[in-house]
């Protein structure tokens, strides 16, 4: 008989602001963790929240033997530790810090009013079995949301922004605020080639999801047969990636045990569709290769998923993939999300104008329609090599407006 424990503990101090004055202080504490046997291909499970014994936990999962769940494979090794954590801020900075942007706020945008949260959040998440694996990642971030409403708009809000840091920057929250807010009452025309400036990460899941191993047998992924064909722009390459410097609050092992090379496995390279992406159970039932990555379940066998997907970075800047041309930033906006045959629409409630370098204005509220295949095909323009506007990675892709 094997064991193996899984442990995960989340500790966050959290600040939150109504009308741009700190509203409630509140801190969240969760730990869990999960004890499994295996004993001829067979795996009992005890999943607890909050801490347990070690003999009871292993125990009450030996007693859960009979719930038969199947798991014929033989468990991983490796010793590895990551802390990715950089500075780790008391509370009593941290709301310094928040009570500080905010006051930048209040004082240089007086006609809106804000809802926003500072959020502190120290993350452990350990594995450990008999073969000798101990893998342990940790890691801390300040998450900040802001949400604005100018004093003459109608609606709930006009707007947010939001991001992580690992070391936080006040700086980097007033660039922020400027480029959304300085020219929200400046009004600007909406240009005839529409090029969109995005976070990616709604589009990348989408279509990394249409690689799951097990949806490509099925046939029901929009990609079944597609492996080894072309479909997508030249310099356009999918990846998922768990490497120090890309993945927040992420394992670099998966829900199977498993270490990519590298940290990574790439889906896509150059348009051409590499692989689809496979657990063990997945790939010994469909017969296909195993790939990982498995998502982890503490309270069950491993399947499928846990994916952190990135599109390879130009090496040019926003600007510089512009090449002159202003994009459109969403702002506000609702979507139909992506439909049996990947397209979507957006209406834009609220967006601005970019120049590259900076905001020109705000834009009309406007439709739009795309297609995960155009998106990432002839009309991809790129990942930019810097990170105006998101503090974060930004998608061009052109896009065509609805009637």
């Amino acid at each position: 008989m094997m064991k193996a424990k899984d442990t995960w503990a989340q500790n966050k101090s959290i600040f939150s602001y109504e009308e741009g004055k700190l509203h409630s202080f509140s801190k969240e504490s969760n730990y869990e963790t999960s004890h499994k046997v295996y004993q001829d291909g067979i795996v009992g499970i005890h999943y607890h929240i909050g801490k347990v014994d070690d003999e009871e936990g292993y125990r009450k999962a030996e007693e859960n033997l009979v719930r038969q769940r199947p798991y014929p494979f033989t468990l991983e090794t490796g010793t590895r530790a990551r802390d990715k954590r950089e500075k780790v801020l008391p509370d009593a900075e941290l709301r310094k810090l928040a009570d500080g942007c905010m006051q930048y706020l209040r004082e240089t945008y007086p006609r809106f009013r804000f809802q926003a949260k500072f959020t502190g959040t120290e993350y452990d998440r350990r594995t450990e079995n008999d073969l000798g694996m101990d893998y342990r990642t940790q890691d801390y971030a300040v998450g900040v949301s802001v949400s604005y409403k100018h004093e003459d708009s109608k609606n709930i809000a006009d707007g947010y922004f939001d991001f992580n840091m690992r070391t936080f920057e006040e700086a980097v929250f007033r660039q922020m605020a400027d480029d959304y807010l300085a020219k929200h009452e400046v009004k600007a025309e909406l240009p005839e080639d529409l090029i969109f400036n995005m976070k990616y990460y709604s589009m990348t899941g989408y279509l990394a999801n249409l690689l799951n191993a097990e949806e490509l047998a099925r046939g029901t992924s929009l990609l079944t047969g597609k492996i080894g064909e072309k479909l997508f722009a030249d310099d356009f390459t999918l990846t998922h990636v768990v490497s120090d410097q890309e993945a927040w609050f992420n394992p670099f092992w998966d829900g199977d045990g498993c270490v990519l090379p590298n940290d990574e496995l790439v889906l896509i390279e150059n348009g051409v569709i590499k692989t689809g992406f496979a657990d063990k159970k997945t790939a010994k039932q469909y017969g296909v290769p195993h790939t990982g990555p498995a998502y982890h379940d503490f309270s069950d066998i491993p399947g499928p998923g846990g994916l952190s997907v990135q599109v390879k970075r130009s090496e040019k800047t926003v600007k510089e993939l512009l090449g002159g041309r202003p994009c459109v930033v969403p702002v506000n906006f609702t979507s139909s999300g992506f439909n049996e045959k990947g397209e979507m629409t957006l209406v834009i409630q609220h967006s601005l104008l970019y120049d590259g370098e900076k905001i020109v204005g705000s834009l009309p509220e406007f439709k739009v329609a795309a297609n995960i295949f155009d998106v990432f095909g002839k009309d991809f323009i790129g990942v930019g090599s810097d990170r105006p506007i998101y503090y974060d990675k930004s998608l061009l892709f052109h896009v065509n407006k609805v009637s």
